[in-house]
């Protein structure tokens, strides 16, 4: 079997492993020497391997459910020189129970969404997050604005003060030269 793309090819395993009752996960690849764009890819069942053993760092810790079983379900795909994705290796076989997904709910939704549907959400959220930052650059910029107008505020009332205590510190001593005289 062979595909136009890795995408393809992963889109196809995603989709074959909804339909028989597991989760895909993409597991290894392998790059190009010469120009280190992806030509190998492993794609598996999501309980292919087993956790690694940590030590506990706290005795308050819930152990995790056990989610990896050793699963050796997969598909590897290599590109061609002509450019196609052919399968090199499938495992149909898994150590465990098939669980069709159901249909309700986000995560079904997240799976039944295309490359291109990510792909264009992606973009959007990008183009929104853009957008949100240059609205809060403006907002700064505004901001740092009423702040330095403020400084400037406050230092022209300092010197009013200023101007105004050294005033009725010159009235002062005339009206108490005038007194004394």
């Amino acid at each position: 079997m062979e595909f136009e793309s890795e995408e393809a090819a992963k889109v196809f395993y995603d989709a074959y492993a909804t339909r028989v009752g597991f989760i895909m996960r993409v597991d290894a690849f392998r790059r190009s020497m010469r120009d280190g764009k992806v030509v190998w890819r492993r794609l598996v069942c999501n309980k292919e391997g087993f956790r690694k053993l940590r030590p506990r760092r706290s005795e308050n810790r819930k152990p995790r459910a056990i989610t990896r079983e050793g699963c050796k379900a997969m598909i590897v795909v290599k590109k061609e020189k002509t450019g196609k994705w052919v399968v090199t290796r499938f495992v149909k076989e898994h150590n465990h129970q098939l669980v069709p997904i159901p249909t309700s709910g986000r995560r079904s939704m997240l799976l039944s969404q295309t490359p291109d549907e990510k792909d264009v959400k992606i973009r959007e959220l990008t183009a929104e997050l853009q957008r949100e930052r240059k609205r809060s650059a403006a907002f700064q910029e505004q901001l740092d604005m009423v702040l330095q107008e403020m400084e400037e505020h406050s230092n022209q009332l300092s010197r009013n003060i200023d101007d105004i205590v050294q005033s009725v510190r010159e009235i002062e001593s005339k009206r108490v030269a005038l007194s004394q005289s």
